[in-house]
């Protein structure tokens, strides 16, 4: 599980290729750019000159269904683009982990079918992918609605990414509702984030909560979730992971107002959230 489902090579071929065009746009809809999103969504400051420049490792991972082509060459294009000096280990799985820390590498960054964690044997600091794009994809959200300080704010889907994206909403000082096809989902979400003082509104009728709501979270994997009917001028989405849930005829109605990619914002997230 990488994100919200498993990618294949069509969704990761060209993320290199197009990382400057990419950025550009993130700058475009939030007034940020990709490094900015990732260390706001952390709490630290990149202006001014971020000189903290840690040796990373992209470790290639065979276990489970093993590796997606270009998987790690994006992972790795994307950390290089950050201005951190990145490397894709010669070795794979245990082997790689070795290589990297004997060649002095801080920070490592694998995958399998479960799990995708950056981590900084420095410091035993460990960023999972799942909180991490929850937390980055808020990030460029509450910049795309300069603040979201009292804002409604519905996440769909309780699972990892909406967890994080819904701890983040908090901090932020949303009002949070929450959304999940399988109501239990929902209330375990809701019960840990009342264990820390925060409380949300479980909604249950999606189609009703998406007319009550202009800023969205799409953190489920499913397709054609917000339709063109749900959408409106004052529309914002933050939409992490694979596939995008926006009906596609909906897409063409929020230029500057739609977040989403299949890699960069969580990937940027995580290498921030362990420095």
């Amino acid at each position: 599980m990488i994100g919200l489902t498993r990618l294949k090579e069509d969704d990761v071929v060209e993320i290199a290729s197009t990382l400057e065009e990419y950025n550009a746009d993130l700058v475009r809809m939030t007034g940020c750019s990709l490094r900015e999103i990732a260390a706001h969504a952390v709490g630290k400051v990149v202006s001014g000159g971020y000189v903290q420049n840690p040796k990373v490792a992209v470790i290639p991972m065979t276990c489970g269904q093993g590796i997606i082509k270009g998987f790690v060459e994006s992972v790795a294009s994307i950390i290089d683009y950050l201005g951190f000096d990145v490397v894709i280990t010669n070795s794979r799985d245990a082997g790689g982990v070795a290589e990297a820390v004997q060649n002095s590498s801080e920070i490592l960054f694998m995958a399998d079918d479960d799990r995708f964690v950056a981590v900084n044997v420095r410091t035993g600091k460990v960023s999972d992918n799942g909180d991490a794009t929850g937390k980055g994809y808020v990030s460029g959200l509450e910049l795309m609605c300069h603040g979201l300080m009292r804002k409604k704010v519905l996440v769909i889907g309780a699972g990892p990414v909406g967890t994080g994206a819904a701890l983040a909403l908090m901090h932020f000082g949303a009002e949070v509702s929450i959304y999940d096809i399988d109501l239990s989902a929902s209330q375990r979400l809701s019960g840990r984030l009342l264990k820390q003082g925060y409380s949300v509104k479980i909604e249950t009728d999606l189609d009703g909560a998406l007319g009550r709501h202009s800023i969205l979270v799409d953190a489920c994997p499913a397709e054609d979730v917000i339709l063109l009917r749900h959408i409106t001028g004052d529309t914002r989405i933050a939409a992490p992971g694979i596939p995008l849930g926006v009906q596609a005829t909906g897409v063409e109605q929020l230029p500057k107002r739609l977040l989403h990619d299949p890699l960069q914002i969580g990937v940027a997230t995580m290498i921030f959230d362990v420095l």
